[in-house]
């Protein structure tokens, strides 16, 4: 098909990064700066981040559109995740973008999760602008940091035109982007230039029918489900007939009931949409992500998007415990397979599998982190469930286990070497490169299995005193490794129901670290701690002091407990084994044994 149109009054850009690398407040500049905001408006910061869960952790979780107008020209910005786990959004974001902002850090530089969406970025063959973030910070090196910018491109496969890319710098928060390190400027006004200049306008074929690739789904509870992606030929109105061609190829007849387009961070009404732009489609019912969309007379199907298959699989189910029904709005089999079944609609990593028991689903996706948001989003809607521990997915070639490796990047100071190596060797990774930094830092790289950094990141920090930065992406799948334990204590579990009584945790606490405080409720199998040795032990949490007529002194003096941390989901399924579970509710994340009765045990 030869393309030989442009539209240049639009111009589609992706702004891509490592994990809090300044993407969202960047964004939030162009908005304030291209005038999308009126004097004196008040916004949040983040502007982007419409999750809770997006401002309470300073992340990007969902890839996210929106627009703003410079001369003239229409800017559709995708802001999209950082973090490698939301691998499959970043792919779709890239689907509607003819170019991207590649921001780093200017003392981090690039870091696992930049190699990994620039890759993808190369790959999808797009105008890249680099933009070296953060200038302001007293360790900031942007000079160096450029050229490991260089030698990423260059490492990557990058062409001469891709490696000839247009550079700023920029203190993203205080809305500031310049040529040089030299030059004085208190506007972003030459990214925006910048933008319009370098990145190529949308590209289609006059002769082609109107065809569009499905990047994003939407819903809103007056139109129904939304279907949102770039138009790559033709135009389309409100009202036409048109189909849905998907995965089968088959034909799904659809009339298109409303038709809107980006306009600042919301949907306007729009009467048509043409080549290049980003739309928004109403009155589209079985549609799925990287469908095409096209006129009935000359259906036509688009490549497809395709995401890296996923590496990690969790178990949900039914929540049998006793205290089940207490908290969560939403407890029935029913109404979680609903829920995760949207998911997949939603998210195109995440794939649902009815498991082999009765009430239980098997979810798979990229790592561990995504399982962690997914269930963090599902209790605060209300829902309440159990969970397995991740377990990674293996395939199988020529009569040989293949396992999911990843490459693995680890900064932390040199007196912590020896700790952090041992504890990664004997979860079978290797390493593969160590330099020296300034300020007695390092720089390690070990290609290690993915099941070895399931409940690591815990032990890291603690074996690094807080100081060391461990980040990963992942890179293919090797020969099986070999067995390794990967917890070296037992459980202390419940043996009986009752709210825990002061005077038994405090007998308790020899035994390892305790997980509750006095008041909460427990029952026979729920795990109340971590106990320090490798064996089980089973225990009375609710054990109250023999009470006598004898006074002694000493004998009554109040009990002191030491204090608990929260458990945080991450955490709950780091620690737990193949024959435990973690009880999520709205208000509680509890631990338990699978098997709940001891005698069954």
């Amino acid at each position: 098909m030869s393309r030989i149109a442009e539209n240049k009054n639009i111009r589609n850009i992706a702004i891509i990064a490592h994990v809090d690398h300044g993407k969202t407040t960047l964004v939030d500049a162009m908005f304030k700066q291209s005038g999308l905001l009126r004097e004196g408006q008040v916004v949040n910061e983040r502007i982007m981040d419409t999750m809770d869960l997006e401002r309470e952790r300073g992340i990007t979780i969902t890839a996210k559109n929106c627009s703003v107008v410079w001369k003239s020209v229409k800017i559709n910005i995708i802001d999209t995740p950082g973090h490698s786990d939301f691998g499959a959004e970043v792919e779709r974001a890239l689907s509607m973008a003819d170019g991207a902002i590649l921001l780093v850090d200017a003392s981090e530089g690039p870091l696992p999760q930049t190699r990994f969406v620039l890759k993808k970025t190369l790959e999808a063959k797009l105008k890249v602008i680099v933009v070296i973030n953060k200038i302001d910070r007293k360790d900031a090196q942007p000079l160096k940091v450029l050229d490991a910018i260089y030698d990423l491109f260059i490492d990557l496969g990058a062409d001469d035109e891709q490696i000839d890319f247009p550079i700023l710098y920029a203190v993203g928060r205080d809305g500031i982007a310049k040529g040089t390190l030299e030059e004085k400027t208190d506007n972003i006004h030459q990214l925006l230039n910048m933008i319009v200049k370098e990145i190529p306008p949308p590209v289609y074929d006059p002769k082609e029918p109107f065809q569009m690739l499905v990047s994003d789904l939407g819903y809103s509870d007056y139109l129904g489900r939304l279907a949102v992606g770039k138009v790559i030929n033709g135009s389309v109105s409100s009202n036409d007939l048109l189909v849905c061609i998907n995965k089968d190829n088959e034909y799904v007849p659809l009339r298109v009931t409303k038709l809107q387009k980006y306009e600042g961070m919301t949907y306007k009404p729009a009467e048509s949409a043409s080549a290049g732009d980003i739309a928004v489609l109403a009155g589209i019912k079985a549609v799925k992500i990287g469908d095409t969309i096209c006129t009935k007379n000359h259906p036509k199907a688009l490549k497809r998007i395709t995401v890296d298959e996923p590496t990690i699989s969790m178990r949900f189910t039914t929540n049998n415990s006793p205290l089940s029904g207490q908290e969560g709005r939403f407890v029935q089999s029913t109404k979680i397979r609903e829920r995760l079944f949207k998911e997949t609609l939603m998210n195109v990593a995440i794939q649902m599998e009815e498991g082999g028991e009765r009430d239980t689903f098997i979810i798979k996706g990229r790592g561990e982190f995504q399982m962690a948001i997914l269930i963090e989003t599902m209790r605060r809607e209300g829902f309440e469930f159990c969970v397995g521990r991740p377990h990674v997915i293996y395939k199988y070639e020529n009569g040989k286990r293949l396992e999911p490796i990843e490459h693995l990047f680890v900064d932390c100071e040199e007196e912590f070497i020896g700790a952090v190596t041992e504890k990664l060797a004997q979860r079978k990774a290797r390493m593969t490169d160590l330099v020296h930094e300034s300020g007695g830092r390092v720089r390690i790289e070990f290609s290690a299995p993915s099941r070895s950094l399931i409940g690591y990141r815990d032990e890291f920090l603690t074996d690094t005193k807080g100081t060391g930065v461990m980040n990963s992406y992942f890179a293919g799948f090797e020969e099986y490794r070999g067995d390794f334990n990967a917890r070296f204590t037992g459980s202390i579990v419940a043996d009986r129901s009752g709210n825990a009584v002061a005077y038994a945790l405090f007998n308790l606490e020899a035994r390892g670290k305790l997980f509750v405080k006095p008041g909460d409720p427990g029952y026979e199998g729920m795990i109340v701690g971590e106990r320090n040795r490798d064996m089980d032990i089973n225990v009375n949490q609710a054990k109250q002091k023999k009470l006598s007529n004898m006074r002694a002194s000493g004998k009554d003096d109040a009990v002191v407990l030491t204090p608990i941390k929260p458990i945080t989901i991450e955490k709950a399924l780091s620690f737990i084994r193949d024959d435990e579970m973690v009880e999520i509710t709205p208000k509680s994340i509890r631990l338990r044994k699978t098997i709940l009765s001891a005698r069954n045990r």
